[in-house]
């Protein structure tokens, strides 16, 4: 798969959180956590991703792993007391491999940039080397597909969210769809001229501007002002329209890095969650209560951000900037 998957720590879902034990897990050691996947036989490599145990970590970071397991048909993410597994089946050691395999399915950045622990075949380390060694026509042509995939979303985007008789409910998912796509297909693509995978914390834009800020300021504006950052006092804001959305666990993560001075990144990280817990919400404006519409308006920052096809203008020109890495 493409897009948010690569470096992503990943908010607990309802259905992970969920335990038969009545009393809430206790955090489980990261150590004690690689330890144990390392001592189970069904487990053939594993490693680990995010910031976690870096020298870039920070008070939010998640320790998250990385493994590949006999007897799994599909992945499965799971989190459980703090600590994240993106378990993916054994047979996909040795198909992802392949560039043109994994490209159409592998979550390439967490695979790029996860630190391996245990790699016995020796096929996790092969898939890392040929994520890091992809020749430039490669990578052009990975670039190329990224960017057309972001061309036939933002045509998509267009024919549903403008034109006659829409309202401010297309305006808005105009919005949401303009930032997806930038995020997930235009971003990865930028990066595909330095030879770099995406990192996806909480602490996103901080990161897309220490990586491609200087060399890309055309792209790079204009993928932030899809976001209309504000600094302390947006993400204030924002971090208090949460209530009573049903954003907890959200606004947790977010709350952490406004603490630890990422302003900009817990108002990314909200603006995007927001869009895709919401939707439902967003295609049916009209018959919220005023009090949700300002909520949910205050989190997606309407009053700041370009709407409908002014959103989507912004994604064509950033577009055109990823592709002559401007």
């Amino acid at each position: 798969m493409l897009g948010l998957r690569g470096g992503e720590e990943a908010v607990p879902s309802s259905e992970s959180a969920k335990h038969t034990d009545r009393h809430p897990p206790e955090r489980q050691s990261p150590e004690r956590v690689g330890e144990r996947l390392v001592a189970d036989r069904k487990v053939r490599a594993v490693a680990q991703a995010g910031s976690y145990g870096t020298e870039l970590a920070w008070v939010g970071s998640q320790p998250t792993f990385v493994t590949f397991e006999r007897d799994l048909l599909s992945p499965q993410p799971e989190t459980r007391a703090g600590v994240s597994v993106e378990r993916f089946p054994f047979e996909k050691l040795e198909a992802w491999r392949d560039w043109d395999v994994a490209r159409a399915e592998a979550p390439l950045a967490l695979l790029a940039t996860g630190r391996v622990l245990y790699d016995p075949t020796g096929n996790y380390g092969r898939i890392q080397r040929t994520l890091w060694n992809l020749s430039a026509s490669q990578r052009a042509a990975y670039r190329a597909e990224l960017l057309n995939l972001a061309a036939e979303g933002l045509t998509a985007a267009r024919a549903a969210h403008t034109g006659p008789g829409h309202g401010v409910q297309e305006q808005l998912l105009a919005l949401a769809d303009a930032r997806e796509l930038s995020l997930n297909l235009l971003y990865p693509a930028l990066l595909t001229h330095l030879h770099l995978w995406p990192e996806f914390e909480v602490r996103l834009p901080h990161a897309w501007r220490a990586a491609a800020g200087l060399r890309f300021p055309k792209a790079i504006y204009r993928l932030e002002q899809l976001y209309a950052f504000g600094g302390q006092e947006e993400a204030r804001r924002a971090l208090l329209a949460t209530r009573g959305l049903g954003l907890l666990a959200q606004e947790r993560r977010a709350r952490t890095a406004y603490t630890a001075g990422y302003y900009d990144g817990a108002l990314r990280y909200l603006r995007d969650e927001t869009a895709r817990a919401h939707r439902p919400d967003l295609a049916r404006w009209a018959s919220l209560s005023s009090a949700r519409r300002e909520k949910l308006g205050t989190l997606l920052g309407v009053t700041r951000a370009p709407l409908g096809p002014a959103a989507l203008n912004l994604v064509e020109e950033l577009l055109e900037a990823v592709r002559d890495g401007e």
